[in-house]
């Protein structure tokens, strides 16, 4: 596992260089005179972006500079919303991330070869932000920005939607099209009526949410949305697009009985979608079914709230949850569906402990279906694989202890405060972006 180091504040004074122990978060504290240090040899990027208000959310956008990129310096997208000091002074933003370079290494550390040497230039130019901004009447808990099916970005005149859950209890729907072309494009101006919603949703009437997330209608009409938006009072709502716009269907989902904290459509079925919420169940539920109630759940999924969750692309069977105790589990959907009818609950097929303080965000890796991210309230970010297992002479040999290291956690990542969310970059294989109360990190790290 790769971690940060602890490096004791040096003196102004001739001397010898400081030590570089390794940290590792609940066995080690920093002392007053020490602060963390990130080791650079373990990060291929990583770059700090600071921004005027705190952000809670953001979502990356798709764009039109290919899958799969490995050179540098590298460009990302993405949609955010401010927590600003009063309502009127909040913003959607549209941000262009660029000028992301290579970290730098010690000379022995590279051997590139050739092809490698151009990624290496001006690698110590400072990152640019970008943003074009929206006014957003009320901080923004939750932004989603629709799925885009093929691999090239829709033309400007294609719409290209982002939702916004807003404290007021609105989730307004804007087209951000013309602010991402006018980033892309320099010289490129949007239209001011471009920053009015295309739609609003008025079904939570006052009450806000942090639930929010976008679906299509499957291959065969990847056009139609479905936008699932879940409140603090147990209420889940669907909207769904139409020729002519958008319809905010009126009769909730109700089996929840308290607050709705994350939601996340299926990947392999267009009607089925997953929730969970702070009364610690996790739950199943078919659009189709009469009556909008849940169709399989786990009642006591976290011993408390359970925070967030997602579901593995890849191998659909798999759902993350994270909860407000620290932990991590993994859940087979296969296992819930043999225990529908029978009172005996189910159990995770996995479950890790190493959180100190409620997980914020969990999202497995676009591709890789045994890896995943998330971000905890401890200041952590850590990056885990499942298909890693620890060599039974190293268990043999390795004390018991409850701040053990596991062998499926690979690195963690530092240096924020108060981490809020965490999303991979589908374009940038290992790129990881995260949101906290300081600012914005990008970072690529050796372990994936």
């Amino acid at each position: 596992m790769d971690v940060d180091e602890v490096l004791p504040a040096v003196e102004e004074e001739d001397g010898p260089e400081p030590t570089l122990d390794t940290f590792i978060p609940g066995r080690h504290k920093l002392e007053k005179d020490e602060i963390l240090q990130p080791d650079q040899s373990v990060y291929e990027m990583l770059h700090h972006m600071n921004v005027t208000w705190p952000c809670l959310s953001f979502d990356v956008l798709r764009d039109g500079l290919g899958f799969g990129r490995q050179r540098y310096p590298a460009t990302t997208y993405v949609v955010t919303g401010t927590q600003a000091d009063v309502a009127k002074n909040n913003e959607l933003l549209v941000m262009k991330m660029s000028s992301l370079h290579k970290t730098q290494k010690d000379d022995d550390d590279s051997d590139d070869e050739d092809e490698d040497e151009a990624d290496n230039e001006n690698l110590d130019e400072d990152a640019i932000l970008e943003f074009k901004s929206i006014p957003h009447l009320g901080g923004v808990n939750r932004v989603r920005a629709q799925p885009i099916h093929g691999e090239s970005l829709p033309p400007p005149s294609q719409p290209y939607y982002a939702a916004s859950w807003a404290e007021t209890g609105k989730v307004h729907i804007w087209n951000i099209r013309p602010h991402l072309e006018s980033l892309i494009s320099p010289g490129y101006v949007v239209d001011k009526s471009k920053n009015s919603p295309a739609f609003t949703i008025n079904s939570h009437g006052r009450t806000e949410g942090f639930a929010m997330d976008w679906g299509s209608s499957g291959a065969a009409n990847p056009s139609s949305l479905r936008l699932l938006t879940g409140d603090v009072h147990s209420k889940i709502y669907l909207t769904t697009s139409t020729p002519s716009g958008f319809n905010a269907l009126s009769q909730p989902f109700t089996s929840h009985t308290s607050s709705v904290e994350d939601l996340q459509w299926s990947p392999a079925e267009p009607t089925v979608f997953a929730s969970c919420s702070a009364d610690q169940s996790v739950r199943i539920w078919d659009v189709r079914v009469k009556g909008r109630k849940s169709t399989m759940n786990v009642e006591h999924a976290h011993p408390s709230d359970v925070n967030v969750i997602s579901w593995n692309r890849n191998t659909t069977y798999l759902l993350l949850s994270g909860g407000d105790e620290g932990g991590i589990k993994v859940w087979d959907l296969r296992n819930l569906k043999a225990y529908v009818d029978s009172v005996q609950a189910p159990s995770p097929v996995a479950s890790f402990s190493w959180h100190t303080a409620p997980i914020t965000a969990i999202e497995w890796h676009p591709t890789e279906d045994s890896i995943f991210v998330a971000s905890g309230a401890d200041d952590q970010t850590t990056l885990w694989d499942l298909s890693v297992e620890a060599d039974d002479e190293e268990m043999g040999e390795a004390p018991s202890s409850t701040n053990e290291v596991p062998p499926q956690l690979l690195f963690v990542h530092q240096g924020q405060k108060d981490v809020k969310e965490v999303h991979w970059h589908p374009q940038i294989p290992g790129a990881v972006l995260t949101t906290a109360a300081d600012g914005f990190n990008v970072f690529k790290t050796i372990s994936v």
